[in-house]
């Protein structure tokens, strides 16, 4: 068959990767079989894989230009990366596939027929339908699943059985119309996908067993579970208070409990003599398990690692230090003044440390790479 791509793409199968090296002249292989009739184009989003996937794409695009690589520096996130694949192409329809070979590959030819012979926005499929399966999952992860389903279904106010689901095939205009609402946070595209819709969907479910992951590395983690509720909470807020601004508040109280939980002992042991000394460490202490919390939480799409920590966290240090002193500054000006009540003094000084910090080290501590 020719690898010379005749007319406009009719499907663009978008396929987001990280450390998938060894997946994808599989993943090429196996859609180009099942799609045999259809002129598609398949769509790599890497995110700055270390181990060599994106030059493997462009290796076989090189020799077949159906395939195209949209490769991201200094950003991950597999819902992001969906979104930027999907606006990447001209294509009607639109096709969202891990890149592991754990979604079926063979059911997209008819998710294609289906969509267009009912006159359907999206085609999902799923695990949660007469005939689909989750596989050999653990018990913890079908409990947990189930869990985020009911969520999601709440979420929606539609009758989907799996909103978790990361295969899905959408018309492109469904997403073209509702792409700056969407929030693409986290890996639940399809839930962000029906939250953002100007109108219900109209959709369908098509059954599939999520297979077992064959090599490579999950994109899953333990922030999987953090992740989701921040893209829940942002649905539910709007988006005029940034979802990142959000977890790095929700861990700035953690540290309170931290900084009492140093400070109290330490004065304990050493005395109130020791206060000036105490409080230091427990700031200190606080603001160390800050950054590293919003390191793995808040910024784990610009994860800081090695030397970038030590330097990262001076900075992080630097600015929630002049922070403190806004929040301190702030707080006596409107007590003193008599302007407020110690309440709402002490809360406007909490509010004018907390957006320094964030936007500081926002800038200072987890900058994106300058582009070359």
């Amino acid at each position: 068959m020719s690898t010379k791509a005749c007319h406009p793409p009719e499907l663009a199968v978008i396929v987001p990767t990280y450390q998938e090296v060894e997946m994808v002249e599989e993943v090429v292989r196996r859609v180009g079989s099942v799609l045999a009739g259809v002129d598609w184009e398949l769509i790599f989003v890497d995110d700055d894989s270390p181990d060599g996937t994106a030059e493997r794409v462009r290796t076989i695009a090189r020799r077949d230009p159906r395939v195209r690589l949209v490769q991201r520096i200094g950003r991950r996130g597999l819902s992001s990366a969906c979104i930027e694949g999907m606006m990447a192409t001209a294509a009607p329809f639109l096709a969202v596939i891990d890149g592991d070979l754990q979604h079926d590959e063979t059911l997209l030819p008819k998710m294609l027929e289906v969509i267009k012979r009912e006159d359907l926005d999206i085609v999902v499929g799923s695990r949660y339908v007469a005939g689909g399966g989750v596989g050999d999952w653990s018990e913890r992860r079908q409990s947990m699943s189930r869990l985020a389903t009911r969520i999601g279904q709440h979420l929606i106010h539609a009758d989907l059985k799996d909103p978790m689901s990361g295969f899905f095939l959408v018309r492109a205009g469904v997403i073209q119309s509702s792409v700056r609402r969407l929030s693409g946070v986290g890996f639940k595209i399809l839930l962000d996908i029906f939250s953002a819709a100007e109108r219900p969907l109209r959709f369908r479910e098509l059954p599939f067993t999520f297979r077992a992951r064959e090599t490579g590395r999950s994109k899953l983690d333990n922030a999987v579970l953090w992740e989701y509720l921040l893209m829940l909470t942002q649905k539910l807020i709007g988006p005029v208070i940034p979802v990142r601004f959000i977890a790095f508040s929700a861990i700035g109280g953690l540290g309170v409990f931290v900084h009492m939980a140093v400070l109290w002992p330490m004065l304990t042991l050493l005395g109130t003599g020791a206060f000036l000394v105490s409080q230091t460490t427990a700031t200190l202490v606080a603001m160390t398990s800050n950054f590293f919390l919003n390191n793995l939480l808040t910024y784990r799409d610009m994860r800081l690692q090695g030397r970038q920590l030590i330097s990262g966290w001076l900075s992080f240090v630097a600015a929630c230090s002049v922070g403190a002193l806004a929040n301190v500054g702030i707080a006596n000006y409107l007590f003193q003044g008599g302007h407020s009540g110690w309440f709402i003094s002490a809360l406007a000084g909490i509010l004018v440390g907390a957006v320094w910090n964030y936007a500081v080290t926002a800038v200072y501590t987890w900058k994106r790479p300058r582009a070359a």
